[in-house]
Formats: structure tokens, C-alpha cells, sequence
């Protein structure tokens, strides 16, 4: 990746530019005036209270390498371990046999079906749902896909959004973030169009205002919209676009 780590981790300032988009991509009722809805988003925290300190719960992620989400239950109000993948608007149910065991750590694969083949991702947690990670995945056709995953609670939920950036000269890739408004924390992931390199990047929230942890403005969020655009180091114009879809 030729450019993408001084994009998002050494960007020097920052100017905003906030859009509006219509509701869907193939919506032309509105010519653009409305604002983008996620009609299948929550808008309350899932999780179950009786979960937030425990492994047990509803974990969220976001994926490059192609571009989606996932939504982790294990056995949140109920004896099922599922994780539903959605990757590019196709939805994948996986499962997985591995039994909670109070008190400790849980690894497991989650495996289902796509395209005609198997396909597995296995999570690890922490104890109390610490450190959610994606460990490995194996996806037909996605070979180098990364993921972040956070865990939701009764009290913060968390948010994906599924976007991406432009930079002048024409470099373009995809831009994944996950939030919550609650903790006014995000991470998100940055992998250039036709590259394999991805960039992990996070920060806090001010206001409306999704700031890096190098103190940089990247973006506003607006509803169920982030749009933003700053200057990196160099001098050129990123732009970065994207929509709640979990």
C-alpha cells in the first residue's frame, strides 16, 4: 500500500465538507434531499444487561478484504452461539458448538456455508468479553480479510458503518468504522483499492466530530452518515463517505 498509512495515521489538518445523500442507491424519489436512514439498524443496544461483564453477549464487527459486517450473539437471551457475515449485501449465517465455560476465556470457530463452500472465522474473547478478536477467517474468494470487533453492552451500543475514501490524484479504497456515541469512542480500517495492506485506525468522538488519535478531524457523523474530508501530509484533499448498515 503506497500512501494509505500517511492518510489516516499522519494527517495534518483538517477541513470539513459534509454532504447529503439519499436514503438508498436506488431511491431517485427524493433527488438527494433526504438524509440516509439505516431502516434495519437498532436503535437501541441489544445486549442484555445481565451479559455486560461476561463473555456471553452481542459482539459487532466490521471487515475489509472485500467489505462487510458481522453480528456475534452468544447466547444473549437464549442457548444459541451465531454469528450472522454479511459480505457486499450477502448475508451468512455461521454457528458454532463451543461451550461457554464461566469464568473463562472463549475461543471458537464459527462455521457456515457461502457460494457452495465452507467458510469458518474464529473469535477470541477475554475474560468478561474483554479484547474481541478475529483470530483467522478462511472466505472463499476474501483471503486477506481484517476485522475489528467490539463488544456491545446494555449501555453503549455499537455502530458499523461501511464506506469509502478518495484522495486527490485518484487513489480510492474502502474505509470501515465501528462506534459508539456512548463510550464517544470509534475504530475503523483502511485498505486501498487493489492492495492487500490494511490500516487500523481509532480515536474519540467530540461532539458530532470523529476525531484520530493524532488529534486530526476525519469526519462528522450525522445521523446515520459519516462524511469528511482533510488534507494528509503531503497536501492532498482525503475524503472519506460512509453508512450505518449494522
Amino acid at each position: 500500500m503506497k500512501t494509505i498509512k500517511n492518510l489516516f495515521a499522519f494527517a495534518a489538518a483538517a477541513v470539513f465538507a459534509l454532504t447529503t445523500v439519499s436514503c438508498s442507491s436506488d431511491d431517485s424519489g427524493n433527488n438527494g434531499n433526504e438524509p440516509y436512514v439505516c431502516e434495519t439498524c437498532a436503535d437501541t443496544p441489544d445486549a442484555l444487561a445481565v451479559h455486560d461483564n461476561s463473555v456471553r453477549g452481542v459482539y459487532k464487527g466490521i471487515f475489509v478484504g472485500s467489505t462487510g459486517t458481522v453480528y456475534i450473539d452468544i447466547q444473549n437471551g437464549s442457548n444459541d452461539i451465531t454469528a450472522t457475515l454479511v459480505i457486499d449485501d450477502e448475508t451468512i449465517v455461521l454457528t458454532s458448538a463451543v461451550e461457554v465455560i464461566d469464568g473463562h476465556p472463549y475461543t471458537a470457530p464459527f462455521t457456515g456455508m457461502y457460494n457452495g463452500e465452507e467458510i469458518s472465522v474464529i473469535l477470541s474473547v477475554g475474560l468478561g468479553g474483554s479484547s474481541p478478536t478475529m483470530i483467522s477467517s478462511d472466505i472463499p474468494g476474501h483471503p486477506n480479510a481484517v476485522f475489528t470487533v467490539f463488544k456491545e453492552t446494555s449501555t453503549s451500543m455499537i455502530q458499523a458503518f461501511e464506506g469509502t475514501y478518495t484522495r486527490t490524484g485518484g487513489e480510492t479504497g474502502t474505509f470501515n468504522i465501528l462506534l459508539s456515541t456512548a463510550l464517544n469512542a470509534w475504530g475503523g480500517i483502511a485498505k486501498e483499492n487493489g492492495e492487500t495492506d490494511t490500516t487500523n485506525v481509532s480515536g474519540t468522538i467530540n461532539g458530532d466530530q470523529l476525531v484520530n488519535d493524532q488529534g486530526v478531524i476525519m469526519g462528522t457523523l450525522d445521523g446515520d452518515e459519516i462524511n469528511g474530508s482533510f488534507q494528509d501530509n503531503s497536501g492532498a484533499t482525503v475524503t472519506i463517505t460512509g453508512y450505518r448498515t449494522l
